[in-house]
């Protein structure tokens, strides 16, 4: 499926991507405007998120996505809609510091109830729309160390499928992408929290934690992800809700 072709246009759509100035979300923001859509990119980073939206032609909106109070009364009119921000934190559970537990499942889980309770009115109107969740293998299965991020994404599955049987007679769809692990800044910095967790040096960190389980021995590419999630939100998935796609080189297959 080409950018150009007409069943991968969205053309005369708008989409919003958040965590969208960079990594997985700064992908999907580009093929996205590549098929035709109006991008807003909303990030923390405002110049960034600005930098982007000059370059696809889009909209910037600096925005503290933790910052759920301030959320509960946003009013967000959109075609599509990619909840991508996120963070991590590597830490054994009785050691996990209880303000990042807080910021990872505002951030990746409340964060993205509230901006599709928010949405959901006006593609109702529309009689069409696309929630499309930026989840993760580990939305599916758990590894130590990551106990906020695994609640948070397997919260996000549980989200994205209601979000499927409520919009579905309204014509809209959610799903989730489920990657493994993406070569993206927020996988490289967690390279030295891994080592020290693991207590093997951070050289090691890609073979023996990162890519164990994957069948396939590379990190996803962002370009990759960003595919599936413009697939997601064209005409041609309009069958395709409530589910995970993953894409994670054969992990979740064990």
């Amino acid at each position: 499926m080409t950018a150009t072709s007409a069943a991968g246009s969205l053309a005369g759509r708008t989409a919003t991507v958040t965590g969208g100035a960079s990594g997985i979300g700064a992908a999907c923001a580009r093929e996205l405007a590549a098929r035709g859509a109006h991008v807003t990119v909303a990030d923390l980073d405002g110049p960034a998120a600005k930098a982007l939206a000059d370059e696809v032609g889009g909209t910037a909106w600096e925005v503290d996505l933790a910052d759920t109070d301030a959320l509960a009364d946003h009013v967000l009119d959109t075609d599509i809609l990619v909840n991508n921000a996120g963070v991590q934190r590597v830490s054994p559970l009785e050691e996990f510091a209880v303000a990042d537990f807080r910021l990872i499942t505002r951030l990746m889980l409340e964060s993205p109830f509230l901006l599709i309770r928010s949405a959901l009115p006006g593609m109702y109107r529309r009689g069409w729309g696309r929630v499309i969740n930026l989840s993760s293998v580990h939305g599916l299965v758990a590894s130590p160390y990551k106990g906020a991020y695994v609640a948070a994404k397997h919260g996000l599955e549980g989200l994205s499928k209601v979000t499927a049987l409520e919009g579905g007679p309204h014509g809209v769809t959610s799903n989730c992408v489920n990657p493994g692990y993406v070569r993206t800044p927020l996988v490289e910095r967690q390279i030295a929290d891994q080592a020290r967790v693991h207590g093997i040096p951070e050289s090691e960190v890609l073979a023996k934690v990162l890519l164990t389980e994957s069948a396939i021995k590379r990190l996803v590419e962002p370009s990759e992800v960003a595919g599936v999630v413009a697939y997601l939100a064209g005409d041609e998935a309009g069958m395709v809700t409530g589910a995970s796609w993953v894409i994670d080189g054969g992990w979740s297959a064990r």
